[in-house]
């Protein structure tokens, strides 16, 4: 027990390290500039779906303003989210590894703008813009790093943490630059869909935020206090 208690400590430290890490952000008119790009920018209302699983496989997207969610599907319907992505974010990248179809869906959750370069156009830059190539593979280790994080917290820790993590992740809290403390508009469900949870569980432990002080909400938007951090940490 007392190894296992250390190894989820290690955890959880790794956790805070990882909310406050400086994932790399793109520079959006970097991009726009760069040399011999053909690219489109389109608009997104709520809960449009920008492409579904199974879709043609021909362009990588770049967050210009707004948030996605992406999520998968499996055969009986259930419903599995696999990220929830914001400004300076991409998604849509594994047609550059050969994948012809889209393995998630992906929907608009806010007024979003994208950028839709071409996979062709995507694989000359990247030859051939090496500072763009450079962080476009640090963002892409980054959000991977991310990721086995997220795998990490669904088998070790408990759906309250989960929750406060995932809470504290959409505020991006402690992010440099980024000093955001409002909540962008999420269901409870889809919070319970990314925390691997039920609805019900999930309005608990915001209930439970609430009266502890951890989060208020305001004007319809919920606010996060940086205590939410003490969740995390708590053995």
């Amino acid at each position: 027990m007392a190894s296992a208690s250390r190894r989820l400590s290690r955890f959880n430290h790794s956790d805070l390290n990882m909310i406050q890490a400086k994932t790399p952000v793109f520079n959006a008119q970097d991009f726009l500039t760069s040399t011999g790009v053909t690219r489109k920018v389109e608009e997104f209302q709520r809960n449009v779906t920008i492409f579904t699983q199974g879709d043609s496989c021909e362009q990588v997207m770049y967050i210009q303003k707004g948030g996605v969610k992406l999520s998968v599907v499996n055969p009986v319907g259930k419903e599995a989210v696999i990220a929830m992505l914001g400004p300076g974010d991409f998604f849509g990248e594994g047609c550059l590894s050969g994948q012809e179809l889209r393995m998630q869906t992906a929907v608009a959750v806010i007024p979003t703008m994208v950028l839709a370069i071409g996979r062709d156009e995507m694989t000359t830059v990247l030859h051939t813009e090496h500072a763009f190539s450079d962080r476009f593979i640090r963002y892409m280790l980054s959000r991977n790093i991310r990721f086995e994080e997220d795998l990490v917290d669904q088998l070790f820790n408990s759906s309250e943490k989960r929750l406060a993590r995932a809470l504290l992740l959409l505020a991006h809290y402690g992010k440099k630059g980024q000093p955001q403390t409002v909540l962008p508009k999420i269901s409870q469900e889809t919070l319970a869909e990314m925390i691997g949870t039920t609805r019900t569980r999930v309005n608990f432990f915001m209930n439970k935020f609430k009266k502890l002080g951890f989060i208020h909400k305001t004007d319809g938007r919920f606010h996060i206090n940086g205590c939410l951090l003490s969740v995390i940490l708590h053995e």
